[in-house]
């Protein structure tokens, strides 16, 4: 298209040259583009709507004679025009560029929701649910559930360091370790050390990218929870305290316990031991891992935080996980009175079921 301007103007309006400086392009014996950076050349802007430059026609009249008022007029018009066309090019090629990044996020992020447990296990009497929702479209919160060969489920809650498409890389890589890893049976302390030397062995780029995780082994027919905390949130368990009086009497009480983090994040540094916490996980029972996009939710200045989160945690009924997740959401939604999501938000309720006996 600059060609054609160029063309136009040495053969419509017999100028002796045109070019378009620093281009490489030119037209005409009497021009090149390596003389169109001087001074004596008639010089058209070809700006943006922003008014910002995007190339100069530079014009080389014959015999240096002054343009006359039709050809000043013509070439003003030609290189409005031009710069509209410019304009509307490089539009056009960026809109191509976004609608084929955003078709490989679409990819990406469906991607990633497969590799969230597609059919969470039916554990008699216990209630599990999960619930994942990214920034953007993908992001670095991973959660999984794998059975072990002893009966026990293991379970993990994690979040890797950023946002976006290089932490959502990350978070398939951990998953695939934690996988490998999980199959063995290791005791959790030594899975969570392993994980931990893995990540770091990946390199600086990883490790700017350091992984927080919580890790739970469930033991249903013992009702027992084992926990190991890296560098995470503190994960939440309210026990329920019974007084039966009779079967139609029964007055309960919560306790929560919080669990703090027993190490540094997963990669941050080289050979870190981790320490593992047992509890029994008794009927009534409920407990909460989450990512801390539920507690950085704001209203202006003022933060969710883990505080009022395990207070709306406490107040939940006990029996049904889904229940939880949604009273949790509404929670924070409602705190946020309808402003942005601004981090990955990722939550795994567990409830043991009440046993109603005389």
């Amino acid at each position: 298209m600059l060609e054609q301007v160029l063309r136009i103007v040495v053969r419509e309006l017999e100028m002796a040259g045109a070019a378009f400086p620093g281009t490489g392009l030119a037209y005409g014996d009497a021009l090149s583009s390596s003389a169109a950076e001087g001074s004596s050349l008639v010089r058209y802007p070809l700006n943006d709507r922003n008014g910002l430059r995007m190339a100069e026609l530079a014009v080389a009249t014959p015999e240096g004679r002054e343009l006359t008022l039709y050809e000043a007029d013509f070439i003003e018009g030609l290189a409005l025009q031009a710069a509209l066309a410019v304009e509307n090019a490089r539009n056009h090629r960026r809109n191509v560029e976004f609608a084929r990044v955003q078709q490989d996020l679409d990819a990406a992020r469906a991607i990633q929701r497969s590799l969230l447990p597609q059919n969470p296990p039916s554990i008699p009497g216990y209630s599990l649910a999960f619930r994942s929702a990214t920034c953007y479209e993908v992001g670095g919160d991973y959660l999984d559930i794998v059975a072990q060969p002893d009966g026990s489920l293991l379970m993990v809650v994690a979040d890797v360091a950023g946002k976006g498409m290089a932490s959502a890389i990350v978070s398939v890589s951990f998953r695939s370790a934690f996988r490998a890893m999980a199959a063995g049976g290791l005791p959790l302390d030594e899975l969570a050390a392993r994980m931990n030397q893995h990540h770091w062995a990946q390199g600086e780029e990883a490790r700017r990218r350091y992984v927080t995780a919580i890790f739970l082994k469930l033991h249903p027919e013992a009702g027992e929870i084992e926990v190991v905390n890296a560098g995470h949130n503190p994960g939440f368990l309210v026990q329920s305290v019974q007084s039966v009086q009779s079967v139609q009497s029964v007055q309960t009480g919560c306790a929560p316990r919080q669990f703090e983090a027993a190490g540094t994040p997963l990669g941050l540094l080289p050979g870190m031991g981790y320490t593992s916490e047992r509890c029994g996980f008794t009927p009534g029972a409920r407990l909460l891992f989450y990512t801390d996009g539920l507690t950085e939710v704001f209203k202006g200045d003022e933060e969710f935080g883990p505080e009022r989160l395990l207070e709306e945690f406490s107040k939940c009924p006990a029996g049904k996980a889904d229940d939880i997740l949604d009273a949790l959401w509404a929670a924070t939604e409602e705190f946020a009175d309808e402003g942005p999501q601004s981090d990955d938000m990722t939550a795994l309720a567990l409830c043991r079921k009440m046993e109603m006996q005389e």
